[in-house]
């Protein structure tokens, strides 16, 4: 491990142990946080480039409930329609996403958060909802928690740029609130065009709504993370994790997302960045 990867894990608040007959040669300490992650620095948008058109977007069976609560299974029992405003490529799924009228979000949120990163990434990481500074930037995991998530990925000798990043809603639920079962339903089906079209190597989930979603299930992301599942008929390896919010709150849990990102880095050890 490298004298940059370690000021990484340093800023994470993980330990990285070794032996003591090689502490003498050890590199030196890692910087402060401070140094490692400026809180000023911008969340710099990734150039994309669009791929050849595909076929178009395919709605998702969801069952609905008018509880805030996403514990409800996918079912095929009720099918929420969505719009077919544009050519099912990149461009024609943001049109969608960004005139999309499907549900109530729209009239509360200031843009609806698409996605951003590398569209030929092997890693794509996923999360619940849109919060205010993603509501305002038009950008995934941005403000504190997208600093943290830098961080993260930075540790294991990634970028932000070569990955991809994308929410399961597209827009942000009033005060973050936690998503209801029709939301999620309808923006789910955008999520899955995302990843028919990325082909991604391998998910990472960081939230619950998310990963009970894709993976079709009421558990606990307590009860999911640790551990591969897979997604989709292609049998996408899947892993799940905390939020970085979370992980703000409960800085603790940051060994888990450390542990997580470890076992994603054992399914796709490589990326093809271009």
């Amino acid at each position: 491990m490298d004298a940059r990867q370690q000021q990484y894990l340093a800023a994470m608040g993980i330990t990285a142990w070794q032996r003591r007959d090689l502490a003498a040669e050890a590199e030196p300490a890692p910087s402060p946080v401070s140094e490692v992650i400026d809180p000023s620095a911008p969340v710099t948008e990734v150039e994309v480039v669009p791929i050849r058109p595909v076929t178009a977007m395919q709605a998702v069976a969801v069952e609905k409930v008018s509880e805030p609560s996403v514990a409800q299974v996918v079912t095929a029992e009720s099918v929420t329609a969505i719009p077919t405003i544009a050519a099912g490529d990149w461009e024609g799924l943001q049109q969608q996403v960004d005139a999309c009228q499907q549900c109530g979000l729209y009239k509360t949120r200031m843009n609806a958060v698409f996605g951003t990163g590398n569209q030929q990434a092997q890693w794509m990481i996923i999360g619940d909802a849109p919060g205010a500074d993603e509501d305002k930037t038009r950008q995934p995991f941005a403000g504190e928690h997208g600093l943290l998530l830098n961080a993260m990925l930075q540790a294991v000798g990634l970028s932000r740029s070569a990955v991809y990043l994308s929410t399961t809603l597209k827009c942000r639920p009033p005060n973050n609130r936690i998503p209801k079962a029709e939301e999620v339903s309808i923006c789910s089906a955008y999520l899955q065009r995302q990843i028919e079209l990325l082909q991604p190597k391998v998910i990472i989930t960081l939230g619950e709504a998310t990963a009970r979603a894709l993976l079709h299930t009421q558990q606990s992301l307590t009860e999911l993370r640790g551990r591969v599942h897979h997604y989709g008929e292609q049998q996408i390896p899947l892993i799940v994790s905390h939020p970085p919010a979370h992980l703000l709150q409960s800085p603790l849990d940051k060994r888990d997302s450390w542990q997580d990102l470890q076992l994603a880095m054992s399914v796709c050890p490589t990326l093809a960045v271009v």
